[in-house]
Formats: structure tokens, C-alpha cells, sequence
């Protein structure tokens, strides 16, 4: 298995994370400053293409009935630009929860959405299993 490269996308920041190459663990790898959804798709292609990722996870906030609201529109149009711009595999997970979950038992937290990103790259790598 490869890398993998979560992105948790924000209309502030965007968060990402990357697995280990085994594809068992996920870590925080650095938050973006969101600049436009394409800037945005090209920088994380870019950070791909570094990190030799085979896939990408694009986080998706479903709202309390499960269905897609406004923020997660924002994912799946993040989404969308990453496949046009690039060749990788680009899925979506719902990330709901995951920035509640990153932020237990921290203060301000300048990596908060990247350990959001880790937070969810892990459920889906533990899914990956079953």
C-alpha cells in the first residue's frame, strides 16, 4: 500500500494529514491557509506529488440527517477540482465530528485542522481492514 493524503477543507484553513506508507497510520502533516478552491487543490497535488501519495481523502461534514448541507459542498467541490487538476485517486469520507474530536483536551491549537485530517485519514485506514 501507499501513501494517502487527507484533506480537511476549510473556508479558512485547510487541514492535511498523511498516512505512513503502509497505509496503517495517520499523522498531521500541516495546515494551508485557504486561498481559492483551485490554489487550494493545486498546493495539496503539489504536496502529493512530494509525499509520493497514491490516493487522496477529501473530508466531507454530513449534516445531522447524513445528507450533504452546505459545508460538505464545500469538500465535494474541492474534490471535483482535484481530479480535474490532477491523476490521483480522489475519494470522499465523511469527516463529521473529526475537528471536535482533534480538539479534546487542547488549547489553541495551530495544527488543529491537520490532526482533524489525521483524525478521519484513520477511520478510513481502519475501515480499510474490515
Amino acid at each position: 500500500m501507499a501513501r494517502i493524503l487527507a484533506v480537511d477543507p476549510g473556508e479558512v484553513r485547510v487541514g492535511v494529514a498523511i498516512s505512513d506508507p503502509t497505509g496503517t497510520i495517520a499523522r498531521p502533516l500541516l495546515v494551508l491557509k485557504h486561498i481559492s478552491r483551485r490554489e487550494d487543490a493545486l498546493r495539496i497535488l503539489d504536496l502529493a506529488s512530494k509525499h509520493d501519495v497514491a490516493r487522496i481523502i477529501v473530508g466531507i461534514a454530513l449534516n445531522e440527517e447524513g445528507k450533504v448541507g452546505s459545508q460538505a459542498r464545500v469538500g465535494l467541490r474541492l474534490a471535483d477540482v482535484l481530479r480535474t487538476e490532477g491523476d490521483l485517486p480522489v475519494l470522499t469520507w465523511d469527516e463529521s465530528g473529526s475537528t471536535q474530536a482533534a480538539q479534546r483536551n487542547r488549547g489553541r491549537d495551530p495544527m488543529l485542522d491537520a490532526r482533524a485530517a489525521a483524525f478521519f485519514l484513520q477511520e478510513y485506514l481502519d475501515a480499510q481492514k474490515d
